[in-house]
């Protein structure tokens, strides 16, 4: 990993603890790939299966009680409710991300409202910009955001955020040999408002990603003119101004990102500090 995206990956992991519920997707995901190399594809069943092998014997036990469940329910309404229970099992007492993402795909699935469709592929889009992960596990996060989206525009055609998660799933998560597609489908929609604070990020990150720094750069200032502390922005673009070598920039929106911290995100400012630190040199 190079210096610069330790303090992205921090703060990733913050902000997803502050914002939804302890799941430690780094290190699962890091679990995930010890046993498996970049071209082996991840499927729903290995996932799944992958996971259980961490289990310890009471956990499993609880599983097994809530599998029974699911197996005797008799009408989709109490399938959704013990998927829940599945999914905030893996989310609460087995902190494993790949199952918690695939039981709420698979309630969203069920229930089959543009509500539950949308909210679940959020979570899905969400864990697309993790830079630890094998790429064959972010593409089949993309394929079942992509279901899902998929039904919910059919449902509601004009679902811009809808739309801009589509794109995402094209950009992070390898599901096309042609990433325009994805960038295209934002692109159309931040031109009409580039206010659109989710789609410019989603843009400079992509960019980002791709090695265009100074292109995320001017999407990352654009956010940051409608919002002067937004975290992801600040330190996004302060590591793109290291990254092409404009130091005093980078010191500068760094120091900005600390007096942003408004959450007070654990070792965030430490992890300023230090890249600080290393730049002054």
């Amino acid at each position: 990993m190079k210096k610069p995206q330790i303090i992205v990956v921090a703060l990733s992991i913050a902000l997803f603890c502050t914002l939804y519920f302890w799941v430690p997707r780094h290190k699962t995901i890091e679990s995930a790939a010890s046993i498996t190399t970049d071209n082996q594809e991840f499927t729903s069943t290995s996932v799944l299966e992958t996971a259980k092998l961490g289990l310890s014997p009471e956990q499993k036990l609880t599983l097994l009680s809530i599998e029974n469940q699911f197996n005797s329910s008799k009408t989709p309404k109490d399938s959704i409710a013990v998927i829940a229970q599945l999914s905030r099992f893996w989310a609460d007492s087995a902190q494993k991300l790949g199952p918690y993402l695939y039981y709420t795909y698979s309630a969203a699935l069920l229930e089959n409202s543009e509500k539950s469709l949308t909210f679940a592929a959020q979570q899905l889009v969400d864990n697309l910009t993790n830079q630890e992960a094998p790429p064959a596990f972010l593409k089949w996060i993309a394929g079942n955001a992509k279901v899902l989206l998929d039904k919910a525009l059919i449902m509601n055609p004009n679902n811009d955020s809808a739309k801009i998660n589509l794109g995402a799933c094209y950009l992070f998560g390898n599901i096309s040999d042609n990433p325009m597609q994805g960038i295209l489908k934002i692109k159309e929609i931040v031109d009409k408002n580039p206010h659109n604070i989710y789609g410019q990020m989603i843009l400079a990150l992509g960019g980002k990603k791709s090695g265009q720094n100074q292109k995320a750069i001017e999407r990352f200032l654009i956010i940051l003119k409608d919002q002067p502390n937004n975290m992801e922005a600040l330190i996004n673009v302060a590591e793109c101004y290291e990254l092409t070598n404009q130091k005093d920039l980078a010191l500068e929106y760094y120091e900005k990102a600390k007096k942003a911290n408004q959450m007070n995100i654990p070792g965030l400012n430490g992890a300023i500090d230090k890249r600080i630190q290393q730049l002054k040199k």
